[in-house]
């Protein structure tokens, strides 16, 4: 306890115009939170007076970081301001670490009253790169629009905001840490937690941990944590507890800048992993995002599980993990763009299935009414009602049980998935860094084209393929829960055949532009056609997908930033 009582400032500031959080809360260049006055501490008062002051009165929060560079400042600032605006208790993980979904899991665990990440997810860190915060609320999962939507009208109008300047808290040290502030009645606390032991213990109440071991007694696996916040707990769950050899684990050591690296999980990032996997020796192969919420599964040789097929083989094989052969399954939710290969497993399982829009805060309804137990993006992001946000190495567990019961490899099963309920062909293209105004007119003249009454009886011939649109519009998704509506959610171009395109404005972005993404997808019943080439099978969709929305003469681009 600090014999003197620490002071409470209030500082003048004013108002920022670009403080509206998106999808995954607020992102921008490193730069302009480290270098513009106030803008870090305007956001973090914009989110803590979210909060009506009576919930937020000695109330407790969570706060972690995937480990990048700032989190370390933004971390002492968020403490020093929690302080003075009356919360009664912070969480946070060891060093400033936890990964997204040990937050959400400590959120539901104490029942705080939220949580805030600092994490740009999948983007580069380091002083060039990005920085981002993000506010989980009380069940564990992203805001809902109706936070984000208060958040921002605070930051609008924002003059002043609270602080203790003098409150320092060594972030190594673990266990409770108690300062005396002035004109409080009650100690503000710190705890200063092991970030990986809460999160592990919920595991185990989860998965048969004896099955994985003796899976890996045999298997030689791969796991890529990209040098974000997953190395710890990779070392401590899949090695240390599970059994994994020390050398099954690479890039375990979190760097502020990720290496230099993108630590984004797909193929096109995650070049090491997959060239290791092609190799032959590793017969599973992992990798992470920077705050532990994404992965990507690879099969020895180098075979690729798109996020798309990883979602609907687990839900297809949900009996194999303890949590769900106990509980059942009450249904299943996709994000709209992700890929419809779940829609035939939930049919033949004959549950429920929900499509939403992009964003997670979009499941945290349908799990928390009892709707759904299993809900995934094309993002690389699955995950359950074990918390309320994607999860990675949960996913990877899911999967490492499916190989334990059923004996079989990551290939094996997810082609016995598709010879059962046919192979769905998924692609996205992504163009990065489009003008905004450029991408906003692009999409607005698209959206007239495709709505037109003349444009859903037409044909498209590519090649030998024909397709005839059965439906055309711009997203709209009524939530079954509250009633509540989300439109402009993305346009939608549906053929007769089930073949879809999709075009998105993404809301994740950093500040540097807008990016486009086009999604193309194609089912196939034929098991004699599942191991064609995506690129190949889908080229006559992406070709429509050009030439209606004219996107490279409209933005002089030759083509995507990134195909996955």
């Amino acid at each position: 306890m600090e014999t003197n009582p620490i002071p409470i400032l209030t500082i003048q500031t004013t108002p920022f115009d670009d403080q509206r959080p998106g999808t995954n809360g607020l992102r921008k260049k490193t730069a302009v939170f480290e270098s513009k006055k106030n803008y870090l501490q305007n956001y973090i008062q914009s989110v803590l007076s979210s909060i009506d002051l009576r919930d937020r009165q000695g109330c407790t929060m969570v706060v972690g970081s995937d480990g990048r560079y700032f989190s370390r400042t933004a971390t002492e600032v968020i403490v020093q301001m929690a302080a003075a605006n009356g919360i009664g208790r912070l969480v946070i993980g060891h060093n400033g670490i936890l990964s997204t979904p040990a937050v959400s899991c400590i959120i539901r665990k104490i029942k705080a009253i939220g949580g805030i990440v600092l994490t740009a997810s999948h983007s580069p860190g380091g002083p060039g790169g990005d920085f981002g915060i993000k506010f989980n609320v009380a069940n564990g999962g992203p805001s809902p629009d109706t936070v984000m939507e208060r958040i921002h009208q605070v930051s609008r109008t924002l003059e002043e905001y609270a602080t203790c300047p003098d409150l320092h808290i060594d972030l190594s040290r673990l266990g409770r840490h108690d300062f005396d502030l002035e004109n409080k009645f009650k100690p503000f606390r710190v705890e200063i937690v092991d970030s990986v032991e809460i999160y592990l213990n919920m595991l185990r109440g989860i998965f048969d941990f004896g099955a994985i071991k003796s899976l890996l007694t045999g298997l030689k696996i791969r796991i890529d944590a990209m040098n974000g916040v997953m190395g710890p707990y990779v070392r401590k769950i899949l090695c240390d507890e599970l059994g994994a050899t020390a050398n099954s684990a690479v890039n375990c050591v979190p760097l502020e800048d990720f290496g230099g690296q993108h630590p984004n999980p797909n193929p096109a990032f995650a070049g090491p992993l997959v060239d290791s996997m092609k190799g032959g020796e590793f017969g599973f192969g992992a990798a992470f995002d920077a705050d532990g919420d994404r992965y990507m599964i690879m099969g020895q040789n180098g075979f690729f599980v798109s996020p798309s097929d990883s979602l609907a083989v687990m839900a297809a094989n949900l009996s194999c993990i303890p949590y769900f052969s106990q509980r059942g399954v009450r249904g299943f939710a996709r994000s709209m763009p992700t890929s419809m290969a779940i829609d035939r497993v939930a049919k033949a399982m004959k549950v429920a299935l929900y499509e939403t829009p992009t964003g997670w805060r979009f499941f945290g309804n349908l799990m928390d009414s009892g709707r759904c137990s299993l809900c995934g993006e094309e993002s690389f992001g699955t995950g359950s009602d074990h918390i309320r946000d994607k999860d990675g190495l949960w996913s990877v567990l899911v999967w490492l049980s499916i190989m334990a019961v059923r004996k079989q490899g990551v290939e094996e099963i997810v082609r016995d998935h598709w010879a059962k309920m046919g192979r769905n062909y998924f692609c996205r293209f992504d163009y990065e860094g489009v003008d905004g105004r450029m991408a906003y007119y692009l999409m607005r003249d698209l959206e007239a084209v495709i709505t037109d009454k003349t444009f859903t009886p037409q044909k498209f011939a590519v090649g030998n393929n024909v397709y005839s649109v059965e439906k055309a519009d711009n997203f709209e998704y009524i939530d079954p829960v509250d009633g509540s509506v989300s439109r402009k959610q993305g346009l939608r171009i549906i053929f007769t055949d089930s073949s879809r395109i999709i075009f998105r404005l993404s809301g994740s972005g950093s500040g540097g532009g807008a990016t486009i993404r086009i999604y193309a997808e194609s089912y196939e019943r034929d098991p004699e056609r599942h191991s064609r080439e995506t690129q190949v099978v889908l080229g006559p969709l992406i070709a429509i997908a050009l030439k209606i929305s004219n996107i490279h003469e409209r933005t002089g681009r030759k083509g995507p930033n990134v195909i996955t």
